[in-house]
């Protein structure tokens, strides 16, 4: 028990004095404009798909919708309908290829962020670390779009099994609990392949649960206390006039970016720890 609560102590005071050492917050700042910089390429890149899958628009804004403050929610909104209903060319056209490269920009970011946090060099050329950037941008387009085919498509499923024995109504209510436990495991599903792939480190998959994990329940924490915050006490429109809502929109965006590099932290101090120990 003494040992656990060294460990907890240890992790505290190391995760203190790195946020101060690798400056979290200016780093945060700098994630967060990249972030807001990839945001458009990236919901642009998954409108595009969105022919050639069976769902609506409507959905993928739903799933951002369900953590986002509504001020910047409506931000968003209001962009990408605006991008899409101006936007000519398809799927296959070059300038796709710049909108998947943009979207990298905030992937590439978070590999020098985590870099940072283990003390690793970028020796990998350039090519090679943006085409990791890319790589794992794709892969989010992948899992994002899982993200939002299962829960459409399970509730259809769901509701047709649960109404053969006449408890369809029953299982609306158990698919609202389902859907966030379904967010949650696709959240961590991301950021484990963050942790593991994107620094320039030789790790275990496993290694990177610890910082996934801190990642997913914070991420969600931070962004439903910040939403419940904006909707209730605060009013940015009034301090702030027009750009209200971009300024909610970085407070997230940077609060994201705190959470996900102060994971990948927790992980840097536990693979220091394994190798002190072995």
């Amino acid at each position: 028990m003494e040992k656990g609560g060294n460990v907890r102590s240890s992790l505290i005071r190391l995760l203190w004095h790195r946020i101060e050492e690798d400056d979290l917050n200016g780093l945060s700042a700098q994630l967060a404009y990249f972030f807001l910089l990839s945001l458009f390429p990236l919901l642009i890149v998954l409108f595009t798909l969105l022919p050639y899958i069976p769902i609506p628009h409507q959905d993928v804004l739903g799933v951002i919708k369900g953590f986002a403050p509504v001020e910047a929610m409506d931000l968003i909104e209001k962009n990408v309908k605006y991008i899409m209903n101006h936007r000519n060319g398809g799927l296959l056209s070059f300038g796709i290829i710049g909108t998947i490269w943009s979207a990298s920009n905030g992937i590439n970011a978070v590999v020098r962020a985590f870099n940072k946090a283990y003390n690793a060099k970028e020796n990998r050329s350039f090519i090679v670390a943006r085409g990791v950037a890319i790589l794992l941008t794709l892969g989010m387009i992948f899992v994002f779009l899982l993200a939002i085919i299962l829960p459409v498509f399970g509730r259809e499923i769901g509701v047709f099994l649960f109404s053969q024995v006449g408890f369809s109504d029953e299982f609306g209510k158990i698919w609202d609990t389902l859907s966030y436990l379904v967010s949650a495991i696709i959240l961590f599903l991301i950021f484990t392949g963050l942790y593991w792939i994107a620094p320039n480190v030789k790790l275990r998959c496993r290694s990177a649960f610890p910082g996934a994990a801190f990642a997913t329940v914070g991420w969600i924490v931070t962004s439903m206390g910040l939403r419940f915050y904006v909707e209730n006490f605060s009013n940015f429109s009034l301090t702030y006039g027009s750009i209200g809502a971009i300024i909610v929109l970085m407070i997230w965006l940077y609060l994201s970016a705190f959470i996900i590099v102060l994971g990948g932290e927790i992980n840097a101090f536990y693979s220091e720890r394994s190798k002190k120990n072995c």
